[in-house]
């Protein structure tokens, strides 16, 4: 990271900053706006237009998005930079360093999804949906388990390699994979995290699957839930 970055964002910031030397503080002072952290989630699978992020962010004004964009650039977060041809087109991506803040996520979601006031039915971007199956994956479950499950939201497509340690995603296409899924995040996570039955989501419409439902029906119990708060009793 550019040490000048940073201490230009100490003086020409016209935000209040901690004046604290605890790390913590400082992250906030970096990430800790409104905002903040959610785009520098909606870029943790790879570069995106502004356009994708403020999809993806449905609650965000473009101004606000424009600020936050330059802030985590000017910290060291992320970069504007132009895809090479033929795409040849403005996208916003995370540094070296941007990329090392998953853990921060993972953290932050295995948290909260302990708290009672949680609404897992609220708006949920694909990424979010992805990033929720890197962290709450429980590799006992995945014993003698692998696949490659293929998703399609709208014109996106992703393809999930799920093995005995980890869940990898890639960005760009469904093909190649034992099953793929076509619908929604929030129909996706209703089936692994909120206990819908497929049949229902497949009748209504929410999902379709081509080729093995199985594979998907075993992948959707490898994420458990830790219980909420005041319920291990």
């Amino acid at each position: 990271m550019d040490l000048k970055k940073v201490t230009d964002i100490r003086h020409e910031s016209p935000r209040r900053l901690y004046d604290d030397a605890c790390g913590a503080a400082h992250a906030l002072d970096l990430v800790g706006e409104r905002w903040a952290l959610l785009v520098i989630r909606e870029l943790m699978l790879g570069p995106k237009r502004f356009g994708e992020i403020k999809a993806d962010l449905p609650g965000i004004s473009a101004n606000v998005l424009t600020q936050r964009l330059a802030g985590l650039e000017a910290a060291g977060v992320l970069v504007h930079r132009k895809l090479p041809p033929p795409a040849s087109v403005p996208v916003y991506e995370l540094t070296p360093w941007g990329y090392e803040s998953e853990p921060i996520f993972q953290v932050l979601g295995r948290w909260a999804a302990r708290s009672p006031s949680h609404d897992p039915t609220l708006p949920l971007s694909a990424t979010s949906l992805f990033l929720s199956f890197r962290t709450m994956f429980d590799p006992a479950r995945a014993h003698g388990f692998s696949a490659r499950i293929g998703f399609r939201f709208g014109a996106a497509g992703y393809l999930l390699q799920v093995g005995e340690e980890a869940v990898e995603v890639s960005r760009g296409t469904a093909e190649g994979a034992d099953v793929v899924v076509t619908g929604t995040p929030p129909a996706v996570a209703g089936a692994v995290y909120g206990g819908v039955p497929l049949d229902a989501l497949t009748e209504s419409g929410a999902l379709s699957f081509a080729g093995d439902r199985s594979v998907f029906e075993r992948f959707a119990t490898l994420f458990p839930l830790p219980p909420k708060v005041g319920s291990e009793g």
